[in-house]
Order: structure tokens, then sequence, then C-alpha cells
């Protein structure tokens, strides 16, 4: 989101006039001449000049309006959020506006540009897998502007983050895994740029160490886009290749770990005899399957819910942001199913 690459004292500066008349002169007042008008556009053109959106939004009364941007709405987790997010705004008087980035940077920031124009008065963000510059949810920070991260949260100045421990929930699946006397455990890792994904790797490394089992790092393989297609094309490469066949599998998220299983059965092995598999959000179709899958769950509502409540009262003035300097963490549950139990 490009946001004032030139502002209007340079306009002003450039055709060395005052601020004031510039800024009448890019509204259309009749009291400029239209000359004026036309070196005043002409030089805004020159310099990239685009209207400060979020200082015009600001200028605003409140609208009631909080936007909501994720990643995807089919994803099971997000709808929970999503549903936590609508109960507290409907509760308290707001209106929800949802934008799907598809996982895309782009879209992110114009879903921003968008939302800022129909003067919303704050955000609740999950970035985009793409998004690895911060950029343009500082400027907003800088600016004042109310946002809560869920879920997906970067590492900026004065940004709000509401999160579940998932280093705990990567610990305790993988131990779980150990304890059902598997040891030579695969891990579908997240994508590389997200936080989420780098506290999994990290609990499922320290689960290995404390009970004694070395890090093997071929069997930490990225599943960047944690489809049941790339779980099911990494693990079946996995087990050909590897010398020493691997007994158990934790994945980033469920969608992988399902179409590990699948390879596992395409290649011959049993789950849970051959091999043991623990998913991560516990969609609803962990119980569905055969074998169901055990999975670490998420507190989906909860999330939505404390995050919303959170923006409100900073929308409301009943917050100050000062005081939160530290991240907003909600417990895992690992709901253990017959995937992973020999």
């Amino acid at each position: 989101m490009k946001i004032g690459q030139a502002t209007i004292k340079d306009i002003a500066r450039e055709l060395n006039v005052s601020s004031s008349t510039v800024s009448r002169a890019l509204k259309d007042y009749p009291g400029i001449s239209d000359e004026t008008k036309r070196k005043v556009k002409e030089v805004a053109e020159k310099l990239n000049y685009r209207p400060n959106a979020i200082a015009l939004s600001l200028r605003k009364s409140r609208s009631f309006t909080i936007g909501v941007i994720i990643p995807e709405v089919v994803h099971f987790f997000f709808s929970t959020v999503i549903s936590g997010i609508e109960e507290v705004a409907s509760s308290r008087g707001y209106n929800v506006i949802l934008s799907q980035t598809n996982e895309s940077l782009t879209r992110e920031k114009s879903s921003i540009d968008t939302m800022l124009s129909n003067q919303i008065d704050g955000f609740l963000v999950s970035f985009s897998k793409e998004t690895t510059d911060f950029e343009h949810f500082s400027r907003l920070l800088d600016h004042g502007y109310p946002i809560i991260f869920f879920d997906r949260v970067p590492n900026i100045p004065h940004s709000i983050n509401v999160m579940v421990d998932d280093y705990h929930g990567a610990y305790n699946a993988t131990s779980h895994l150990i304890s059902q006397g598997y040891n030579r455990i695969v891990h579908l890792a997240g994508p590389k740029n997200l936080s989420i994904s780098k506290e999994r790797e990290r609990g499922y490394r320290d689960a290995l160490t404390n009970h004694g089992i070395p890090i093997d790092p071929t069997l930490i393989i990225e599943c960047a886009y944690g489809t049941s297609d790339e779980g099911f094309k990494i693990t079946e490469k996995l087990f050909k290749e590897q010398k020493e066949k691997p007994d158990g599998i934790f994945a980033n998220n469920d969608i992988a770990a399902a179409g590990a299983i699948l390879a596992c059965k395409s290649l011959g092995y049993s789950v849970p005899d051959d091999v043991g598999v623990v998913g991560f959000s516990n969609w609803q179709f962990c119980s569905m399957i055969e074998p169901t899958l055990s999975s670490v769950s998420q507190p989906g509502f909860k999330m939505g819910s404390k995050a919303t409540e959170l923006l409100l009262d900073l929308i409301e003035k009943k917050l100050d942001p000062d005081t939160i300097t530290e991240p907003i963490v909600l417990e895992t549950e690992l709901l253990i199913r017959n995937s992973s139990v020999k």
C-alpha cells in the first residue's frame, strides 16, 4: 500500500504556493483558478501524490464497522475464529467486513486500502503467507490506527498479538508419538516465514531432544502449501528414499496429515501399526476419516472473541495499547484418536 509517497507540502513547495491552496485545488474549490488547479494536479501526478487514506479515515467519525483480513475463509480454524469475532462485534453494536487474501500480499494491501476508504474503525488481521515485509501494517500503527493481529502475528513494534501456544501444542503432539513407541518422526513443517511454523518446529525439536532422540534434518520438510496433495507427495517420496523408514509423522496442519496417511496406505503401511500420525488444528474431518486423526485443537472461537474485545476496547479508548507489551497466548489441547495409538 503506497500511502503519501508525496505530500501536499511537497506539491506546495514545488509550485511555491501555500499548502492550503494545494489542498483546495485538489478538492476543486470554486475560489481557486482553473490554471492553479491544472498546475497543482499536474505536479501531483508527476510526484505520484496519493491522498493519505489513513489520515482521511481517522478524521471521520466512528462507523461502528471493523475489518477482518484472513488468508482463507474455507479453513476450518479461521471459520471458528470468524464466529467468535462476529459474536462479540454484534453484541457491542459493530458490523464486520470480511476479506480473504488467498495468501496474496497484493490482495492483502488492496483489502486494507478498500477498508480504509470505507472508513472502518479498526482491523483484525491474520496476514498472508507471502507477507514478509510488514511496512504496510507498521505505517497504520504509527498513525495510531487500531489493529489486532491473530494467529499469524508479526514481530513489529507496537503490535498487539493474539495467538495460540503453538510451541507446546507441537511439543505435546511429538511427545505423544514418542510415548507410543514411535522414534523416527517426520515433521511436515509450515511456511518458513510464519512464526507459527517456527514455533511448531521448535516444539517438535525440543520434544525429540528432551526424550533423547537425535534430530535428523532430513526428516524436517517444508510443506509450504499445506495441501493434501503436497502432504501425499512429500510422504511418498520420503518413504521411498529413506533407507531407515520413518515410523511417525507430525504435520503442521491436518490437511497435510491426511495426505500423509493416504500416502502411507498407498505404500502398504498401516496407520497406526506401522506409522503414527498427528496433525494440527482439529478440522472437523479429523473424526470422520479412517483412521480418525489425532490433532492439536486450537481455540478458534476464543481467539476471535478475545481479539475482537481488545480491538473494540482500543477503538472506544477503554484500553491503552502501551499497556499490552506481551502477546496474548491461548492454550491448545491434544486430542488423541486412532491414527497415533498402537
